[in-house]
């Protein structure tokens, strides 16, 4: 390309920042493989011949994809473009998860993400097992496989209860008030089902279920419905149907979000990470 441009061996070669010898050789060889002169050598400089005109747009677009295919090699190396997968729990939706996506979008925007919504303890073994790369689940996590945790985020369960509930109007309730009441808990493979459970022994009682529900929005529906309370991070605030208040607990009964991945996660998750963490 450069010789074809210079027509001359000593400006192609300078241009290329090597010595004439060596590209003289290189071109000889490349004609030899080709089994045809791409270039009349002549006193006045190095033209093209009919052949090696032909195959000069060609050539070009060659060398296009070549530096296309090196370029997007560059990128995934460094978890700028590819593919990610990531499980997440529904609570990760009230603000965690949309604030990280679309900051990490902006910053990547060609890297394609996958999502699958999940329990806690389904991602961790999707990703022990390498069917995801990344997750937002509760913290903690209920494995004993080495992965990285990364806190993103804390709160505390407060008392979701129906308006109309003896203790709508008070400013906290102590835990053990709501014994003996119905409980709508998220599914007994949720890690905010045996942080509840635990947070009821703690206080003196064991909780009686009376519904489960995946969805945190949906157990908010079923106290609306006057199906009985719950204990839910504060931050569902925003989502409290007609008729539902929260109300703190007396004592704070913590929750956390994180993020894990493998301890081997390569670049691309490294960069969702250190984009997500505050």
């Amino acid at each position: 390309m450069k010789l074809a441009e210079a027509q001359s061996f000593r400006r192609a070669a300078e241009q290329l920042n090597m010595s004439q010898p060596p590209l003289s050789v290189a071109i000889r060889q490349f004609e030899q493989e080709l089994g045809t002169r791409l270039f009349d050598r002549g006193a006045r400089g190095v033209t093209l011949t009919r052949m090696g005109a032909s195959l000069l747009q060609p050539a070009r677009e060659a060398l296009a994809r070549a530096e296309r295919v090196r370029e997007t090699a560059r990128l995934m190396q460094d978890g700028e473009a590819g593919a990610l997968s990531i499980g997440f729990v529904g609570s990760a939706m009230v603000e965690a998860l949309p604030g990280i996506i679309s900051r990490f979008h902006q910053g990547f925007p060609q890297v394609e993400l996958s999502l699958l919504e999940s329990t806690s303890a389904e991602i961790c073994d999707a990703i022990v097992a390498r069917d995801l790369e990344i997750g937002l689940v509760r913290l903690p996590i209920m494995t004993s496989a080495n992965l990285e945790v990364h806190l993103i985020e804390s709160d505390e369960l407060v008392a979701t209860i129906p308006l109309t509930h003896p203790l709508a109007r008070q400013k906290s309730i102590a835990l053990s008030e709501l014994a003996g009441q119905p409980f709508i808990l998220n599914t007994s493979t949720s890690v905010l089902h045996a942080v509840v459970f635990l947070a009821c022994q703690k206080a003196g009682f064991k909780p009686r279920v009376s519904q489960q529900a995946t969805q945190l929005l949906t157990v908010l529906g079923l106290v609306q419905s006057g199906l009985g309370v719950a204990l839910l991070p504060s931050r569902l605030r925003r989502f409290l149907p007609e008729n539902v208040v929260m109300v703190p607990l007396a004592d704070p009964v913590p929750t956390e979000m994180g993020l894990i991945c493998r301890e081997d996660a390569g670049q691309t998750e490294r960069n969702l990470i250190a984009m997500a963490l505050p």
